[in-house]
């Protein structure tokens, strides 16, 4: 263990001393220990506070790895079922042609509202009630589990309506109360961050001229803010603050241990595990246009895995990387909670792939 965690410590330190990153976290459990705990660089450049495996950084879709979590509670705690249909809770999201929306297309990425409706921008993301009027005005592209589209900022608000309306609270409460307290990682996960976490916070960096340019949004599905992450957005206070759960506040050792719960039955049950492994769909993603394969909530198949690795269902790893360089996986074959948590948003997950490929070295060989 120790090896592994030197050889991880080693690593993310060249990279900031060389420039490439700013800062990072890495934090790796393997059948409830924690085996990597190791950060490197600044919380924020411009003060030079030193960033601690305790201090939260605001990252992209690595949120939904949350979400869908929460989602599988809702199912284990018996407030919804997978075929449960939308409308059985939230009867005015049937308009349109998605009454027959289920938890299951939501789960997926088949809802068929893969982008929000236009007239919803940054600024209308804080207003819960109103993002959710317009998703369930919204007409969809095609109709429920007809086809995949990534649901880059819908997805966190289908499943926190559907959790809402069948628990009575928002998922800022939930995750708090069926997540970070009872695995004593509190001030480690957030939607809506306090006020009073808010200095305590990494500081997000960009560089412009790392970035392809954004297609115009008339000729793509999502909106530019949608498929762009930016450093500002994450930066902002009226973000921070807001229940979005498509993105999310995070060390990487509360995501991490969070996974860890999740393989070993804490949060949905031992019986429940195999299911977030088991492969619920399988096409084409609509949106960018890449083969999908998708779990319930999870993309499926550890991001540079070889081929052969991510096509063995007994190996197959689940998780969302982050737009910005962010990644966080469970494997329920070798036991492994992963999560790289990072201050630098850049357009490549190279700095993901170069951790895992040491840690698949390491249990390679001692296997």
């Amino acid at each position: 263990m120790s090896d592994l965690q030197d050889r991880i410590q080693r690593h993310l330190d060249a990279l900031v001393g060389g420039g490439l990153e700013a800062g990072l976290q890495v934090a790796v459990y393997q059948n409830g220990a924690l085996i990597v705990d190791v950060v490197a660089g600044p919380a924020d450049p411009a003060t030079g506070r030193p960033l601690t495996s305790g201090t939260p950084i605001f990252g992209f879709s690595t949120g939904k790895n949350i979400a869908a979590t929460l989602a599988h509670m809702l199912v284990a705690r018996g407030f919804l079922g997978y075929d449960s249909l939308v409308t059985d809770h939230w009867p005015e999201y049937g308009v349109r042609g998605k009454a027959t929306t289920t938890l299951r297309h939501v789960l997926t990425h088949t809802t068929g509202l893969p982008a929000m409706p236009r007239e919803i921008t940054p600024a209308e993301l804080p207003d819960w009630s109103r993002v959710c009027a317009a998703l369930a005005a919204a007409e969809p592209r095609r109709p429920p589990g007809a086809a995949m589209g990534y649901h880059a900022y819908t997805f966190g608000y289908l499943v926190g309506e559907l959790a809402r309306r069948t628990t009575g609270r928002p998922m800022r409460e939930l995750l708090r109360e069926w997540i970070t307290a009872p695995l004593g990682i509190e001030r480690q996960l957030y939607f809506a961050a306090p006020p009073e976490s808010l200095p305590g916070l990494a500081r997000l960096e960009q560089r412009a001229e790392q970035w392809p340019a954004v297609p115009a949004s008339g000729d793509a599905i999502l909106a530019p803010w949608e498929s762009g992450p930016r450093a500002d957005f994450g930066n902002d206070r009226e973000i921070l603050c807001a229940d979005i759960p498509s993105v999310g506040i995070a060390t990487a050792r509360g995501l991490a241990a969070m996974f860890d719960a999740l393989l070993r039955g804490e949060l949905v049950g031992s019986a429940r595990v195999g299911e977030l492994s088991a492969l619920a769909y399988e096409g084409v993603d609509q949106v960018f246009g890449t083969p999908a394969r998708m779990a319930l909530g999870f993309p499926l198949g550890r991001i540079g895995a070889p081929p052969k690795d991510n096509a063995e269902e007994s190996s197959l790893a689940f998780g969302w990387p982050g737009g910005g360089g962010s990644y966080a996986y469970a494997d329920p074959a070798r036991g492994i909670a992963f999560a790289l948590t990072k201050t630098r948003l850049v357009p490549n997950f190279d700095t993901a792939l170069s951790v895992t490929t040491i840690l698949s070295d390491h249990l390679a060989r001692m296997a």
